[in-house]
């Protein structure tokens, strides 16, 4: 996309009373990605001697405008997270920044009730290009549930649906979804019916599948770059009515996680280089593994293993931000209105299942996984009409390199399951994480 110029400093101040008043109620803890975790302190920072990064390339001037009633809730974040701004002193992390624009209730980007998914929201998922990918995992799961003698498939989140009605097309299944918007919970029901069972919480000795696509890429990330040969974290403060990147002081223990980052990939970063990653990674896999008894965590998300994430190829990093399927760089425009992402580490996926006493099943490519669980066969019983045609287009999307076929990638830890899995029957690349 063409850079148009940073638009930090137009965030209007502006909000609605319904905005102010979903930013004043009291919150006893924050969901992410399905996740409930403690609030966490902010710690109150002199202000630190900032060096304004500059966005990697900004929204072009032509995307489309929220309209008020969205412009007033973004207002009412940027002003809550400005006050936040000032008690700790003058900045805060990203990581807080990241958590605050996706998950604050009513305002973050994944607890108000826009549409994200599809054409009239700001990205679309797998799911929602073929309903295929459905099929393929329908298969998957019926094979672990064989193997553990019954279960269910708990889905986090679910989106526009569109997986589970899939799958429930393709095999009789017990479908729930762990979704804790009430908005979306209606959008799904309308679609699904009676058809699934929606919960509140993570549920306890839970057997089956446990299903999260598209999720561990929106946990909040930590961002450092190196400066003057030093990690360095780097903060966000507050730039008019908008925001802007900082250097945080620096901080001896942040500067050891980097350090030993660098001694596990054997070489250091450059001066200048950036990068992020997730301070709430393991946290987010231990929760899951606690609550599976018996089955399988099946995580399919954009990423790399450690050693190729952090490569001299991603100098600045893998953030990302999507507003109205345009894909750029600048994570404070319209907080609360964009998407951000970060690709996400397999290998400290694989470290965490581990390490709550899940097993490795495998690591492969979305392509692989699927043509594992019989995607090839599916596309060859498609007829030869326009429809059919389509259905191929489609498919086209999920299984090629050059889109999601090599881009995602699909990694299973299981607790008691018993024999390998056909979707990392054809290709295992478990020895590169």
């Amino acid at each position: 996309m063409e850079g148009g110029g940073d638009r930090r400093a137009e965030t209007p101040r502006a909000a609605g009373d319904q905005c102010r008043a979903a930013r004043q109620r009291p919150v006893a803890g924050v969901v992410i990605a399905h996740v409930r975790f403690p609030r966490f302190p902010v710690a109150a920072r002199a202000t630190p001697l900032s060096r304004t990064l500059p966005p990697l390339y900004s929204p072009s001037p032509s995307i489309p405008d929220p309209g008020p009633e969205a412009r007033a809730c973004s207002a009412a974040l940027a002003d809550s997270l400005h006050e936040e701004i000032i008690r700790a002193g003058g900045a805060i992390s990203f990581s807080r920044y990241m958590e605050r624009v996706l998950y604050t209730p009513e305002l973050g980007y994944y607890s108000g009730g826009a549409s994200k998914l599809g054409p009239t929201g700001d990205f679309t998922t797998a799911p929602e290009i073929s309903p295929l990918f459905g099929r393929c995992i329908a298969r998957q799961v019926e094979a672990v549930l064989e193997a553990i003698g019954g279960g269910a498939v708990l889905e986090l989140g679910g989106g526009s649906g569109a997986l589970a009605e899939a799958a429930l097309a393709e095999a009789e299944l017990d479908w729930r979804m762990l979704e804790p918007s009430a908005e979306l919970r209606d959008r799904q029901r309308s679609r699904l019916g009676e058809r699934v069972r929606w919960l509140d919480a993570l549920p306890r000795e839970f057997r089956g599948v446990i299903l999260a696509n598209e999720v561990a890429d929106a946990l909040p990330v930590e961002r450092f770059t190196i400066h003057q040969g030093e990690p360095r974290r780097l903060g966000v403060q507050s730039e008019g009515a908008g925001f802007a990147w900082t250097l945080l002081p620096p901080e001896p223990e942040f500067a050891g996680v980097i350090h030993a980052l660098e001694i596990e990939l054997g070489e250091a970063f450059p001066e200048g280089h950036r990068a992020e990653f997730s301070p709430m990674l393991h946290a987010w896999v231990r929760s899951l593994a606690d609550s599976l008894a018996a089955g399988l965590l099946l995580v399919i998300d954009y990423g790399l293993p450690r050693r190729e994430l952090y490569g001299p190829e991603r100098p600045d990093g893998t953030l990302i931000c999507h507003y109205r399927h345009r894909a750029h760089g600048d994570p404070f425009f319209w907080p609360g209105l964009q998407d951000l992402s970060a690709w996400v580490d397999f290998t400290a996926i694989a470290e965490a299942g581990v390490a709550a006493g899940l097993e490795l099943e495998g690591y492969t490519t979305q392509a692989a996984f699927l043509s594992g669980n019989g995607i090839d066969a599916m596309l060859q019983a498609t007829g030869h009409d326009a429809a059919g045609i389509a259905e191929v287009q489609q498919a086209k999307r999920l299984l090629l390199p050059g889109e999601l076929g090599e881009r995602f990638r699909v990694i299973g830890l299981s607790r008691d399951l018993g024999p390998p899995l056909a979707g990392f029957g054809l290709l295992d690349l478990a020895n590169r994480l």
